[in-house]
């Protein structure tokens, strides 16, 4: 089992950037593949980006060329960063590992508005 902290969220401007940083802890994390979800107000949780235990990431069509996921095996952590932020960038942002039915952590909130 892999427990996961978030940080990194907050309140930033249409244009800004924010990082958002995972530590996991409990189990190894390298074996793992990282991904980054969001579940905006009344919406469903869906994928942003994810890496696999190689490094090769993807993400979604909506954060592509603006958004950057990595990780850091030797520091147990992935991070998301994010730039050009949009108002519908606005959501709960989740790290998980192993998928929808692996680990979550409790989320951080990103709001993007003027």
């Amino acid at each position: 089992q892999v427990q996961l902290v978030e940080s990194g969220g907050g309140l930033v401007q249409p244009g800004g950037s924010l990082r958002l940083s995972c530590t996991a802890s409990g189990s190894i994390f390298s074996i793992y593949a990282m991904g980054w979800y969001r579940q905006p107000p009344g919406k469903q949780r869906d994928l942003v980006a994810a890496i696999n235990n190689r490094g090769s990431p993807n993400y979604a069509d909506s954060v592509k060329g603006r958004f950057t996921i990595s990780r850091d095996n030797a520091k147990n952590t992935v991070s998301l960063q994010m730039n050009s932020l949009k108002p519908e960038d606005t959501a709960v942002y989740y790290c998980n590992s192993g998928g929808s039915g692996g680990s979550w952590g409790q989320g951080t909130q990103v709001t993007v508005s003027s």
